[in-house]
């Protein structure tokens, strides 16, 4: 009979642009404030990056850091997948392949992975099915995004909650019972239009006049992707607790997408739990897209907010529109 095995998070990293973008800095260039933009989304800086930085770039200094606090040499990575909604060329190649170029994964399969805000947790999910089946061993996950070069700098309902990052987590098989308990994933085509860049794909291709008419910038009914995250992303963790026979409240933590503070305190009233139970890290970076939740889980780490034998619920949601909810048994990374 084989062994049982389980995913184990085994070392975890970030890149964080040097460029620090603060609401007062906002207000110069557009009709804002540090309070309007506080008191509505919690928000009090974010990261921009600078010329020469891209998706790939960024992700593959995380990926970096993961393999170095994971203990891992390049060559023995099975897989590089990279969830990013802001990949560095429209078609190809993807952007995995460019990180495993320059991480030297020279024995590494490499795809990206496209689910907006929802995209690291849909990668965990996807990467844990990999080395459940004994397929792979040690898969490098990424989440990063460079939400800055999309941003319509005139409409202070979007250009203030966005920023760039990327985080990354180094996964690898273990016979120690933990990892990926359960999971819902989850999708609403018919809200597409609500967070949507229009122009740039083959529906409508990128033109002089589409360009010049901000086509390329990201629109938001801000309305609606509300409403939608602070319902049906909390009724799917719930769903996957009880797949794991658990509830929400019975978790050590929850790591969700930093969308706005808001969204996350109203999950939490609707769910019944304190707002403590869920890592907030928005604040510092804004929302970063797919980045969000490996950049929370890597601040959860370092501020000393999980320890072996936890229970962390992730809670992804986004543009498409999409949700990924996890149930997972933290190891802890090597030389916790």
């Amino acid at each position: 009979m084989n062994e049982q095995r389980f995913a184990r998070v085994a070392g975890l990293g970030r890149y964080l642009p040097s460029r620090v973008v603060t609401n007062d800095d906002l207000a110069q260039i557009v009709d804002t404030s540090d309070e309007w933009i506080r008191s509505r989304t919690g928000i009090g800086a974010r990261r921009f990056a600078v010329e020469g930085e891209s998706t790939s770039s960024m992700a593959a200094a995380a990926g970096r850091e993961a393999l170095c606090a994971a203990g891992i040499e390049p060559g023995a990575v099975d897989l590089v997948l990279v969830a990013t909604s802001t990949p560095d060329y429209p078609l190809f190649p993807p952007t995995s392949c460019l990180v495993q170029e320059t991480l030297g994964l020279t024995n590494a399969g490499a795809f990206d992975l496209s689910a907006a805000c929802s995209g690291f947790v849909y990668g965990l999910i996807t990467a844990s099915q990999f080395i459940q089946t004994g397929a792979y061993q040690r898969i490098l996950g990424i989440g990063a995004d460079t939400m800055s070069r999309y941003l319509d700098f005139t409409d202070r309902g979007t250009c203030v909650l966005f920023g760039d990052g990327a985080g990354a987590a180094l996964m690898m098989a273990t016979d120690e019972p933990g990892g990926l308990e359960s999971f819902i994933l989850g999708a609403d085509g018919s809200g597409g239009p609500h967070l949507i860049v229009p122009v740039g794909g083959s529906r409508r291709p990128a033109s002089a006049d589409t360009v010049g008419a901000g086509g390329t910038c990201i629109t938001m009914n801000g309305r609606e992707v509300y409403r939608f995250s602070t319902t049906v992303p909390a009724d799917a963790l719930q769903r996957a607790a009880v797949c794991a026979n658990t509830t929400v409240g019975e978790l050590d933590l929850v790591v969700a997408h930093q969308a706005n503070v808001r969204i996350l305190q109203t999950v939490a009233k609707n769910l019944g739990v304190p707002e403590s139970l869920s890592y907030t890290n928005v604040e510092h970076y804004g929302n970063t897209s797919a980045a969000t939740v490996p950049l929370a889980l890597y601040d959860a780490r370092a501020d000393g907010r999980l320890k072996a034998g936890d229970r962390i619920g992730f809670m992804g949601f986004g543009g498409g529109l999409t949700w990924a909810t996890a149930i997972w048994g933290w190891h802890g990374t090597v030389g916790d």
